[in-house]
């Protein structure tokens, strides 16, 4: 039987790699919702052949088929959310507006995408009685905390971002306990990995930048801590979370509960870029720090490992040569390599 996904945001890195993963499984069809303000129409079409669609048009026996179809729209549309959630068995919320700065430039414009995108497409899982709804979240919800971050810890977010998201995971709670919806809320800690060219994190601005014979800029002494987790066990944990029976309600941190400072990540980007055919020098300049950024980041992943069966696999200087090497290969006009 065929599993039919609605993703929102689906043209972005996460999605892209996440339809990728669903295509080689197979007996999956895919409705992406995406507004094309990141990703575009060419972006999907590097991972997957899809069919582009309207509300009007919409096909379910060609998801039925295996297919991908396209939905071009903003997750604010209210009836949209209700069009395309219609026969779907689980819906992956991506959409948003993301990263601390922008929601630091215009916060009412982070509330409003993030919390009444996410509050719309929770409706139409209760409306259309879609079995499975998993919310991506991040590890911003907790603020300024003395790591590692779990699941139990009282949020205290430090930028409008992580209040955003701490408000869709609250939503989801409320629709969990009050409306039955089977909710799953993802904290997603620091991703990377192939598909990420359009993407300003770390990891990919660095590589980006390194690549063009820039200086990396580092914001604060770089000291700073995070938790660098590769796309690909990033997305079994999706897939986990879509899947498996008896944990509604529940909010899991997918990290590698591993913690790593940012003039860490720029040694060995140093050391894996002078290993390349072609060496590249990485020199870096500091600049001050962000507001709205923490300290120190990374988290207990334990509950992931009890409740989801899910470990992260791929070590970070790994993923970190997989992902050079994906950029170079796209850098010199070949199709990447995942």
């Amino acid at each position: 039987m065929v599993t039919k996904w609605l993703i929102t945001g689906g043209c972005g890195f996460i999605g892209r790699n996440l339809i990728r993963n669903l295509l080689e499984d197979g007996n999956n069809g895919i409705r992406v919702l995406d507004n094309l303000s990141v990703g575009s129409r060419d972006d999907l079409n590097r991972v997957c052949d899809f069919k582009e669609s309207s509300p009007e048009t919409m096909s379910i026996s060609h998801l039925s088929a295996q297919g991908v179809e396209l939905i071009v729209g903003d997750i604010l549309d209210e009836q949209l959310a209700l069009d395309v959630a219609e026969h779907m068995d689980v819906i992956v919320h991506l959409a948003a507006n993301t990263g601390v700065t922008p929601s630091v430039e215009n916060p009412r414009m982070d509330c409003v995408t993030n919390v009444l995108g996410t509050l719309n497409y929770l409706e139409a899982a209760r409306i259309k009685n879609v079995g499975r709804f998993v919310f991506a979240s991040s590890g911003a919800p907790a603020g300024e905390c003395e790591p590692p971050i779990h699941e139990e810890l009282p949020p205290h977010p430090v930028s409008p971002y992580g209040a955003s998201k701490l408000a869709g995971e609250g939503y989801c709670s409320a629709y969990a306990k009050t409306f039955d919806v089977d909710t799953v809320a993802l904290r997603f800690s620091n991703v990377y990995g192939p598909l990420s060219t359009k993407k300003d994190s770390v990891v990919a601005k660095f590589i980006k930048l390194a690549l063009e014979g820039k200086p990396l800029e580092i914001f604060g002494d770089g000291t700073q801590t995070r938790d660098f987790i590769h796309i690909d066990d990033l997305i079994r944990a999706v897939r986990q979370a879509g899947s498996i029976e008896g944990i509604g309600g529940e909010t899991f941190q997918i990290a590698t509960a591993n913690e790593t400072s940012i003039d860490e990540i720029v040694q060995m980007l140093t050391r894996l870029f002078q290993q390349l055919p072609e060496k590249r020098n990485v020199t870096v300049q500091y600049s001050a720090s962000r507001q709205g950024d923490v300290k120190r980041n990374f988290s207990d992943t334990s509950k992931a490992g009890k409740m989801l069966g899910w470990r992260p696999e791929i070590s970070l200087y790994d993923g970190l040569e997989k992902t050079i090497n994906w950029f170079v290969k796209t850098q010199t006009g070949g199709v990447g390599v995942f």
